[in-house]
C-alpha cells in the first residue's frame, strides 16, 4: 500500500503553521520572562540601543504606525519602564530613556524582543529574501479580503491577540 504525500499547497500551509507556532511560542516565553508583551519589550530594547530616541524614529524602526507606537510608549512610561528626557541642545525635543526598572526587564529577555522571525529573515541570503518577498507578494494578491494595515501591527501583538 502506497502512502500518499500531502499536496504542495498543504506542505506550504504546514510551513506557515510552523512559522506562526514558533512565533507564538517565542512571544509567550518573552511574556513569561518579562511580564510584558513582545511589542513593548521591543520598544524597551530599541530605547536601550538608542537612548534619547524619539517616538517617530522608534515607530520607523519597529515598522509600526506612529500612533500605535505613541500608545505603547505611554503605557511604558505609565508603568515606570521608560522616561521622557528633554534634549540638551533643543529643549523642545523629547527623547526616551530606560528607567532602571526597564533596564531590569531588558536583562530578563530570553533573546531578541522583536522575535525570532526578523532574525531568521535577516540571516537569509539576499537572493532568497528577494525571492521570498516576490512570492509572498503574489500570495497576498490571492488572499481574499487582505488588509495592508496589518503590515504595521507588531507580530507580537497579532500573535497575542489571537489567543
Amino acid at each position: 500500500m502506497k502512502i500518499s504525500t500531502p499536496s504542495l499547497p498543504l506542505d506550504v500551509l504546514q510551513q506557515f503553521r510552523v512559522i506562526y507556532g514558533t512565533m507564538r511560542q517565542y512571544f509567550r516565553l518573552i511574556e513569561q520572562c518579562c511580564g510584558l508583551p513582545g511589542s513593548q519589550m521591543w520598544i524597551l530594547q530599541e530605547v536601550e540601543r538608542t537612548p534619547a530616541i524619539g517616538v517617530t524614529e522608534l515607530a520607523q524602526r519597529l515598522g509600526i504606525h506612529q500612533s500605535t507606537c505613541s500608545q505603547l510608549v505611554e503605557r511604558l512610561v505609565g508603568l515606570g519602564y521608560l522616561e521622557r528626557q528633554k534634549a540638551a541642545t533643543d529643549r523642545r525635543r523629547v527623547g526616551l530613556v530606560l528607567a532602571s526598572s526597564g533596564q531590569a526587564l531588558i536583562a530578563r529577555l530570553p533573546g531578541p524582543a522583536e522575535g525570532v522571525l526578523p532574525a531568521a529573515l535577516a540571516s537569509l541570503p539576499e537572493v532568497a529574501l528577494k525571492t521570498l518577498n516576490i512570492n509572498l507578494a503574489e500570495l497576498i494578491k490571492h488572499l481574499q479580503d487582505s488588509d495592508d494595515q496589518f503590515a504595521r501591527v507588531p507580530l507580537a501583538d497579532m500573535v497575542r491577540d489571537a489567543e
